[in-house]
């Protein structure tokens, strides 16, 4: 059994979306400048240029990559030897993202009720925490500020097992085009296949997280990541939606087993910031 502080845990947290909000990861931008090269779209390969110094001058400066910097989504690896004491866990994370809000000068996007009083929380809380619970003596965050620009054009599809992968290619697709320009392209594209409705969701918005250099260790799910990439880049929506063959930098999928009767699959959209951040403790 290893103790925990619940200080450690909210400082982590903060720490993690401070960064997730101002540094795009070494692999986005070496995705852009590869886009860049190869995007044939004069007006493309400006707005590709643009995105690249944006992030620069974010990561010099300290500010934050996009105005909307997003609802704290965290994803948990709880180490089944932990202890956590010292507090609340819910509330040591919700601790972290408040004061990485307010210290970070981040935009508050979070309302408390969805439909009828819709009054700004005044600190990015709460959290949407997903916690999972894994074998060792440590504990896994995932920091996702998810931004709604792109969140908005998220899909969940539940199709018959016969639809199979011809049905999938058609659903991530359509869902892309009806998107169009909203997320903010290039997009990467999180693809959750398998287990219940929500189960799908939440594998497609875990699919983000994955680094944009890795393709999925199954190679039946690496050609079809490829597949998918190839159709979406060639619609012609390209960066910013203005036209060109850079709409989207990568196809994440991942699967869970599911019910004889089902396909359940999500599509979840991330903007070409792709801000998530991890650490161990």
């Amino acid at each position: 059994m290893r103790e925990i502080e619940t200080w450690l845990i909210k400082e982590t947290v903060k720490d993690l979306f401070l960064k997730a909000n101002y540094f795009a990861g070494e692999d986005l931008v070496c995705k852009l400048k590869e886009a860049k090269e190869k995007e044939e779209s004069p007006i493309g390969k400006s707005v590709l240029e643009k995105i690249i110094l944006n992030a620069e001058i974010a990561a010099r400066e300290r500010i934050a990559i996009c105005q909307d910097t997003g609802m704290a989504v965290l994803f948990v690896e709880l180490g089944q030897d932990v202890h956590i004491v010292g507090g609340d866990f819910n509330e040591a994370i919700n601790a972290g993202i408040r004061e990485a809000y307010n210290e970070g000068y981040l935009r508050k996007s979070v309302v408390n009720d969805p439909l009828f009083d819709r009054k700004n929380t005044g600190d990015n809380t709460p959290a949407v925490i997903h916690i999972e619970i894994v074998k060792g003596d440590r504990i896994k965050l995932i920091a996702v500020p998810k931004g709604f620009g792109s969140e908005n054009m998220s899909a969940v599809k539940m199709l018959t097992p016969a639809e199979g992968i011809k049905g999938i290619k058609g659903f991530v697709l359509e869902t892309v085009m009806r998107a169009g320009p909203n997320p903010c392209p290039p997009v990467i594209v999180g693809v959750g296949i398998g287990g219940t409705m929500e189960k799908a969701a939440l594998l497609a918005k875990k699919a983000l997280t994955r680094s944009l250099d890795r393709r999925h260790p199954d190679e039946r799910y690496a050609k079809l990541e490829n597949e998918i990439l190839e159709l979406i880049n060639s619609s012609g929506i390209g960066p910013g939606g203005l036209g060109g063959r850079t709409t989207a930098l990568a196809v994440n999928i991942e699967y869970f087993p599911t019910h004889i009767a089902g396909l359940p699959v999500a599509v979840n959209i991330s903007c070409h910031a792709y801000r998530h951040a991890e650490a161990t403790i």
